[in-house]
């Protein structure tokens, strides 16, 4: 006799349209439990979601279902989808979005009673509120306390294009899980339009300034570190995550292996943004010969350090850029180094990501080629660089125009009105 299932171990049966469906008890997110049906053209195929189903009942995941609240299902889809598909940088910033934002307006809301009405009245709603009072509401103050508006006093910020549409994005991408678990038929995030994002054009160094920023830092402790950045194009976390085994001064190359990240209140080692920004660098001279210096600064700051020189115990060996104590440097703290070196320096203040830019307009002015800076700053496609530095092109167009001229040279049929190719007048 064939041994019985324990209660809620689940079951596998084939229905008469010769497919397979099981079922088994899982949690709501209320806590009670409740049967739930997984379909599927295999046996295995089914037995595969059956199990998959279980491990989160077992982990206490609740499971999704088509009538439960919006705000429900992003903490299922967070806890359950998301944190398995994305980067700990990434899961971090979708969290902030649902919590602070989507939940509190669209969180009470059903699952299939969401329309799209609803989702483009909310992102209306949202483009034109202050931004201080939506964090408030999530911020556990009484309702006068929690709003700048509610003693008179609005200050106005309002959330970026570029937020709206992280928020949008963020929501069509939670809802699109539910279409292919098939709790909802369709992705009503999908069907709304997204807004619009008006491309702020970056505002680089220009070659004056960057010179002066570079001879301001000439005395800093990571100087090699601001002329990597303005040479070279690395991100902030990139050039942080560097060891010295990714470097070969001898044949004046750097690898782009990992990059350093704050998440929450901790350093975080992980992959770089795309795959595209694992790359090889050539380095300038003037780099090779900074890095030189600064491994061997590197070595007498750590004797004399002696015992207090403790490197953390989740960081790659070999730190290229540390703190005095051989811990990995907070990307944050670089922004208030760059903020003191760029008054120093009697020039505007940028970000550290600026320098990036400052990095790809100089290599334009130089006229190399776009195809080159893409590969220099790790960008996915070429259409990223064209678009982000096309109104810094125009010299290079018009050098282009000129070698245009140059290649055709003097045309023959010109005439006595010096325009090629217009025959003089009779």
């Amino acid at each position: 006799m064939a041994k019985r299932r324990a209660n809620g171990e689940g079951t596998i049966t084939k229905r008469k349209d010769g497919r397979y469906h099981a079922a088994a008890y899982v949690f709501r997110p209320d806590g009670t439990r409740v049967r739930k049906f997984v379909y599927g053209k295999t046996r295995s195929e089914v037995a595969e979601k059956l199990t998959e189903l279980q491990e989160k009942t077992r982990q206490g995941i609740p499971a999704a279902t088509s009538a439960m609240l919006l705000a429900d299902y992003l903490t299922y889809w967070l806890a359950a989808v998301a944190a398995a598909r994305l980067k700990p940088s990434t899961l971090t910033s979708y969290e902030i979005m649902a919590r602070l934002y989507i939940a509190p307006q669209l969180g009470k809301k059903k699952l299939n009673r969401l329309s799209p009405a609803d989702v483009r009245l909310f992102l209306a709603e949202f483009k034109n509120s202050c931004l201080c009072c939506l964090r408030g509401v999530d911020a556990g103050r009484t309702e006068d306390e929690q709003t700048c508006c509610a003693v008179g006093k609005c200050c106005r910020r309002r959330p970026s294009a570029r937020t709206v549409q992280y928020v949008h994005a963020v929501l069509r991408s939670a809802l699109q899980q539910a279409v292919r678990e098939e709790l909802i038929a369709r992705n009503v995030a999908k069907i709304v339009e997204t807004p619009t994002l008006e491309r702020q054009e970056v505002r680089p160094l220009d070659r004056t300034e960057a010179r002066m920023l570079l001879k301001a830092a000439r005395d800093h402790r990571l100087y090699a570190l601001w002329l990597l950045l303005v040479s070279t194009g690395l991100r902030r976390g990139e050039v942080l995550a560097l060891t010295w085994q990714d470097i070969d001064l001898d044949k004046g190359q750097l690898r782009v292996r990992r990059n350093l990240q704050r998440i929450q209140r901790e350093l975080v080692f992980g992959t770089p943004k795309t795959a595209r920004s694992v790359r090889t660098i050539s380095l300038p001279q003037k780099c090779v010969t900074a890095l030189k210096f600064h491994r061997e600064a590197q070595r007498r700051e750590r004797a004399s350090a002696g015992e207090t020189w403790k490197p953390s115990a989740d960081q790659p060996g070999g730190l290229v850029f540390t703190t005095p104590t051989g811990r990995p440097t907070d990307p944050r703290s670089l922004n208030r180094m760059l903020t003191v070196l760029c008054r120093r320096a009697h020039v505007r203040q940028v970000r550290v990501h600026d320098l990036r830019h400052t990095c790809a307009s100089l290599l334009l002015a130089q006229g190399v080629d776009a195809r080159t800076i893409m590969e220099t700053l790790g960008h996915s496609t070429i259409t990223m660089t064209l678009d982000t530095y096309a109104h810094v092109m125009d010299t290079t167009l018009k050098a282009a125009a000129d070698r245009m001229d140059d290649a055709l040279g003097q045309d023959e049929d010109e005439g006595d009105d010096g325009v090629a190719g217009v025959p003089a007048r009779i």
